[in-house]
């Protein structure tokens, strides 16, 4: 099959192409580079692709494609707000010009990386499954919620978009976000001996590998068309439902000497939820996640003393608000995050 994964230059799109390309597939990329250099270790080998910004896709990029990955956007809640106009922008109607241009070409398959971010304000101890009411918090998880809804009016017999919920990523990738919660305290506690917690500790974040995620995608590429077709999905784990406090006490013990510090000085966030993941393994006989937060951990751990992650790159190179502050004070982006070059 052949698969345009857009955001292949992303911290998860790094991690998903090799897969894809693994399981058969000819993978075609399609990445603006905002985040291209964005290295810890050896430089990724990447499919070959189109350097090209989201809003300017055209019906050439979809040509001869059989599925769409569409990973690329604005990709976290801080960033999202920061300029809420760019996120519904790039996150929503650009992504639905690209489905629109993918349908019109033919393009059986549509793979949406939604997030779980759109349960926001769930709140409570019960899981939340894929019919819940979606309370999203923030101007990113509205603009997966209109994409969602704007892909349902699109899919017919021979358009079938998937809409896959994904939990909140963690672990290793060549192409390293340390602005994720798992990421984000492993960095803090190897560079400081403090696993620092700005919130109270107490909502619940549901949490999953990168790995498993690319997993997830692989299989729904393939399943059978009347299990996936017009469907959300959550993807992740229940094992992975956890409170902020205790992902930190999981860092504690996956970095040796660490301390764990919650000061609560940001209060109590809203965005608590316990989620329900159990619609696509049933959907997709065999799938299951690999990865535990307390594994996780400890490859970020491993993977960070070896690559000698560096304060700098903790807080700036591998921070997307800090790198994209950097480009647009240097003058290599515009105010709307287009290249100047």
């Amino acid at each position: 099959m052949r698969v345009l994964l857009t955001g292949h230059q992303g911290y998860l799109g790094t991690v998903m192409a090799p897969v894809l390309a693994a399981a058969g597939h000819e993978v075609v990329g399609l990445d603006s580079g905002l985040f291209a250099d964005c290295v810890l270790g050896p430089p990724p080998a990447d499919p070959a692709g189109h350097r090209v910004d989201l809003r300017d896709v055209t019906s050439e990029h979809v040509a001869g494609v059989d599925a769409v990955i569409h990973l690329a956007a604005l990709s976290n809640d801080p960033l999202g707000s920061l300029a809420p106009e760019l996120t519904y922008d790039i996150n929503h109607h650009a992504s639905v010009k690209l489905a629109r241009l993918a349908r019109e070409a033919g393009v059986g398959r549509f793979l949406y990386a939604s997030t779980c971010s759109v349960y926001g304000a769930a709140g409570g101890d019960e899981l939340v499954g894929e019919d819940a009411p979606l309370r999203p918090v923030t101007p990113y998880a509205e603009s997966k919620v209109r994409v969602e809804d704007d892909l349902r009016a699109l899919a017919d017999d021979d358009f079938t978009p998937v809409y896959m919920r994904n939990a909140t990523a963690f672990g290793y990738s060549p192409r390293l976000r340390a602005d994720i919660v798992l990421n984000n305290l492993v960095g803090h506690a190897l560079l400081s001996g403090e696993v620092l917690v700005l919130s109270d500790g107490t909502p619940w974040r549901p949490l999953v590998h990168a790995a498993d995620i690319a997993r997830a995608f692989a299989a729904a590429l393939t399943a059978p068309r009347e299990a996936v077709h017009d469907r959300a999905f959550n993807i992740g784990s229940e094992v992975n439902n956890v409170t902020v406090a205790d992902i930190a006490g999981q860092v504690a013990e996956a970095v040796d000497g660490a301390k764990v510090r919650i000061t609560g000085e940001t209060g109590a966030d809203p965005r608590s939820y316990r989620v329900d993941f159990s619609r696509f393994r049933d959907a997709v006989p065999g799938f299951d996640c690999e990865w535990t937060v307390k594994q996780g951990a400890l490859e970020l751990a491993d993977a960070y003393r070896e690559h000698r992650l560096s304060r700098e790159g903790f807080e700036r190179r591998f921070t997307r608000l800090a790198v994209l502050r950097a480009a647009s004070e240097s003058g290599a982006v515009d105010g709307t995050l287009r290249w100047r070059r």
